[in-house]
């Protein structure tokens, strides 16, 4: 079968497409046939053994996949051959066919297309697990999104609409915040914006921001966190500008804040059981039309360079996904 592999730690440019041996299912096991395979910023990261997961050589990227059950292993009888199902791997995607633990599943829908399915856990299921289990949410709080328009920011800026939040959505150039606007941010601001934290706490109608989400780091960390309301959370979601902010102390202590982590990926590993419920809600969200996913570009497997780059030169608004026939 056709894979994509990283046999040498580098750029997207060092990636190669080969046949390999046919995988098959053990106990507990499904063999899914992946129809479509979404690619995330942290795929840019993992193939250069810069992210805090390090798969050994040689492995596929892609942590999150579409298609159709092809063969269980001994003991499943929850899943069957042409079952339509979706799956959070961390990385092993880029390939016609994939080996998934069968708890790790989740069926897709009737009207939900492989191509958005393949981009619904990573994403959404960072924003459900960020502002449902760490952050929170009630209604009526105000969120800031710094990060807003990529895939991460943009499915945060519509769980925290769906979840009855004030939205603030933080990018960078113009055409970004309309489409963050176009799936429900209620307010936009710039990152060049004259003093962020003043602008960032004006849009806050003066009271400071319940929650900031902050997918980026850098450096508006600090002035996002000094924009926070009495009690406010600072949730920690990933750091796409390359820069892990310091945060001073003292800020914690006068805002009486917490700073929270959103690790998707060790929370979906220690509790498969609440990822499924996040992924199940996301779903039928999508299904019923209250979630809209963004895709950026729909791509071939073979143009996965292609697909890499774009993200890496900050041009995606949602999701690039790769299509395996």
């Amino acid at each position: 079968m056709k894979a994509v592999l990283c046999k040498t730690l580098g750029g997207p440019e060092t990636l190669v497409i080969e046949d390999i041996g046919e995988p098959t299912a053990g106990a507990g096991e499904v063999v899914v046939r992946v129809k479509a395979a979404a690619l995330n910023f942290f795929d840019t990261l993992i193939i250069e053994g810069k992210y805090q997961t390090k798969p050994a050589l040689p492995f596929s990227p892609c942590g999150e996949i579409a298609g159709v059950v092809e063969a269980v292993g001994a003991g499943v009888t929850a899943w069957h051959p042409g079952d339509r199902v979706m799956a959070y791997l961390g990385y092993g995607g880029a390939r016609e066919k994939a080996v998934v633990a069968a708890e790790r599943l989740v069926a897709i829908p009737d009207g939900v297309s492989d191509e958005i399915a393949s981009g619904i856990a990573i994403t959404y299921g960072t924003a459900l697990h960020g502002l449902r289990d760490r952050g929170a949410l009630k209604p009526g709080e105000t969120v800031a999104i710094l990060g807003a328009s990529g895939g991460a920011g943009l499915a945060a800026v519509e769980v925290a609409k769906a979840m009855g939040g004030r939205v603030i959505a933080v990018a960078s150039r113009a055409e970004k915040l309309a489409v963050c606007r176009s799936h429900g941010a209620d307010e936009t601001l710039s990152t060049t914006a004259t003093d962020f934290k003043d602008a960032l706490h004006g849009l806050s109608g003066g009271q400071g921001v319940d929650i900031v989400y902050d997918c980026v780091g850098g450096d508006l960390a600090e002035p996002a966190f000094r924009a926070l309301a009495w009690k406010g959370r600072y949730l920690v979601v990933g750091f796409a500008s390359g820069d892990i902010p310091r945060l001073p102390l003292n800020l914690f202590l006068l805002k009486g804040a917490g700073a929270l982590g959103v690790f998707f990926g060790e929370a979906a590993r220690r509790d498969p059981e609440g990822l499924a419920a996040n992924l199940r809600y996301a779903l039928d969200a999508v299904a019923a039309g209250q979630l809209r996913p963004h895709v950026h570009s729909v791509l071939a497997i073979e143009r996965i360079v292609e697909g890499l780059e774009l993200i890496r030169r900050r041009e995606v608004v949602g999701k690039v996904v790769l299509t395996l026939g």
